[in-house]
């Protein structure tokens, strides 16, 4: 496994994206091409035709984290036996964070798994610590109330050959009301599923800052991940033997 961790960080006041370094080398990566769009978002239609914010969203190595085999299997950390003392606030935690999951699984087939070894996008609940804001030590740190990570590995498919994959881990904090904790698992979600970057408007979910009420899912939201579906990505597609990742 060769990890690529991108961190998004949702604060109480902003929304931060960092970019790290990665280990592997571009020529090792399959070449540029787009996958046919899953029929949920072949089918959406914007009427109104209220736009979208895809200038926004970055590219990764891989260029933009499609997934290209569906169902996605999302993993939602369950109770712990540590957690009996306050079972209320972690099954509240799980109420918002599976609710997050149905409303995206509207536009692209999620599965929700009770196996976290077969996830494709884990969901955990846990404290994050605060960070400053990368090469400005003079900003005050924030608190955040989740975080997006994904890694690339090598994965073996069926006849023997392996494709370039991806994984992501979704952190959010169970010390907020109870809808705020879907806002942060609406929001983060977005990123997991391809929305690398955030909007400018409020009435987004994936706005880049919380907002006292949060927004569903918005019409932009769906154009902009439809935009990202058509793009050609390294994801997905065969790695020769003689350039895996190494």
């Amino acid at each position: 496994m060769h990890p690529l961790a991108v961190i998004c960080g949702l604060g109480c006041i902003l929304l931060i994206l960092l970019l790290q370094s990665s280990s592997i080398a571009q020529d090792a990566l399959p070449a540029l091409k787009a996958h046919p769009l899953p029929p949920s978002l072949a089918q959406w239609r914007d009427p109104a035709n209220q736009g979208d914010y895809f200038d926004r969203v970055q590219k990764t190595q891989p260029d933009y984290l499609v997934w290209s085999q569906f169902p996605v299997k999302v993993y939602v950390q369950p109770i712990k036996e540590s957690e009996v003392a306050n079972p209320a606030r972690a099954q509240a935690w799980i109420k918002a964070v599976s609710q997050a999951v149905q409303e995206w699984t509207v536009y692209l087939p999620l599965q929700v798994t009770d196996r976290v070894e077969d996830a494709d996008i884990v969901m955990r609940r846990s404290f994050l610590p605060i960070r400053a804001t990368p090469g400005k030590p003079s900003v005050p740190q924030r608190i955040r109330a989740a975080e997006t990570r994904y890694e690339l590995y090598d994965q073996a498919i069926g006849d023997g050959s392996t494709i370039l994959a991806h994984r992501c881990t979704v952190v959010v904090q169970p010390n907020q009301a109870e809808s705020y904790v879907l806002a942060s698992a609406r929001h983060e979600l977005g990123h997991a599923l391809g929305i690398w970057g955030h909007s400018s408007l409020q009435t987004d979910a994936l706005y880049f800052s919380q907002v006292r009420n949060p927004p569903l899912i918005s019409p932009r939201d769906v154009n902009t991940l439809k935009r990202i579906y058509q793009q050609p990505t390294r994801l997905g597609w065969t790695i020769s033997k003689e350039s895996g990742p190494r």
